[in-house]
């Protein structure tokens, strides 16, 4: 039986999380619209796939008005989290959180894979 986009989706997310040190992952609309999400519970969902797009969307309006390529990902650090937001295809993005001292390199070819697959499922 064939899976749905949405359970091929939710497989993507449940691989990431599998990862040391991954607190949550989502995928959003570039609208600001959760897809699908595995946040922690205490976290609006739909408040937090709403800023998240919006630090994307002006990241990218920042690096137009400088004549720049637009960001491949914002990386938002405090003391003890890392949240990553990159884009996942032309429509979506991918957020992920994480503890601070998660290996960032090893969590970029990680976020990198993920954004393929969910390119390769929504097409």
């Amino acid at each position: 039986m064939a899976e749905t986009k949405q359970e091929m989706l939710n497989e993507v997310l449940q691989d990431l999380d599998r990862l040391t040190g991954i607190e949550g992952s989502a995928i959003v609309s570039r609208d600001g619209l959760i897809i699908i999400s595995h946040l922690p519970t205490r976290v609006g969902k739909e408040a937090f796939s709403a800023m998240s797009a919006t630090m994307l969307g002006a990241a990218e309006t920042a690096m137009m008005e400088l004549a720049r390529d637009p960001p491949e990902r914002v990386l938002v650090e405090t003391k003890t989290t890392r949240m990553i937001i990159t884009g996942a295809s032309a429509d979506t993005l991918l957020v992920i959180l994480c503890r601070y001292n998660v290996n960032l390199g090893m969590l970029f070819i990680q976020a990198e894979k993920a954004v393929n697959r969910i390119k390769e499922i929504l097409g």
